[in-house]
């Protein structure tokens, strides 16, 4: 019982503080309905990107509508590729551990206006080869790739959530007013000067003439 309640103190006091499960963070009002739209050259099934975004968006409360048109914004995903580079060889020149790196381009928007914009994300794994174990390691590499394309679920709706919570968080201030430059101060009236003096200039050229003597 004790545990319980020690449990949900700790689960309100990490709400409070701004932290959400996954799953359970509360959605932008445009992600309410929400279209996916996964452009790939050749479409056999949904890609476990496409499959686990809708699964998410639906947890926290989502509508992902199969048009459109009957959303308030689309989350498109083109560009989605695959790869598998080599790591290490063996001596005898095998290669024993492969990279796995799959990449996505995305961008959310509203018909034709962009609500956030395009942007690519990349996650990778690294695993190790065994030819003796060649049926075990496929299955491994198959597993690995639906999970890397789950954490590019998981950080896709982040990264839209975050840019979409910024932009409605943004306050539009006032245009900035123009403060007038203070007056220049007025200058005082001319004070009354003394008359020049009307004693002739002295030409440098002349000696000084002496003062006068009084008898």
């Amino acid at each position: 019982m004790r545990a319980g309640v020690a449990a949900l103190l700790v689960t309100a006091l990490l709400t409070a503080c701004g932290f959400h499960p996954a799953g359970s963070r509360p959605l932008p009002d445009v992600l309410r309905r929400v279209y996916i739209d996964v452009v790939v050259p050749y479409r056999v099934s949904e890609p476990p990107l496409e499959t686990s975004l809708r699964q998410r968006l639906t947890r926290q409360g989502a509508v992902v509508t199969k048009q459109a048109a009957s959303a308030t914004a689309t989350i498109k995903l083109t560009n989605l590729k695959e790869g598998r580079q080599v790591l290490s060889v063996g001596p005898d020149g095998k290669a024993i551990e492969f990279l796995l790196v799959t990449t996505v381009d995305y961008e959310v928007i509203d018909g034709g206006q962009v609500l956030v914009t395009p942007g690519s994300l990349r996650v990778t794994r690294d695993y190790s080869f065994n030819e003796e174990q060649v049926l075990a390691k496929e299955a491994e590499e198959a597993r690995l790739r639906e999970y890397i394309q789950d954490q590019l679920a998981e950080l896709l709706l982040l990264k839209v959530e975050t840019q979409l919570s910024h932009q409605a968080g943004r306050v539009v201030g006032e245009p900035a007013r123009v403060v007038p430059p203070p007056p220049a101060e007025t200058p005082a009236a001319d004070a009354p000067t003394a008359p020049a003096s009307e004693t002739p200039a002295q030409d440098p050229a002349q000696p000084p003439t002496p003062a006068p003597t009084t008898p």
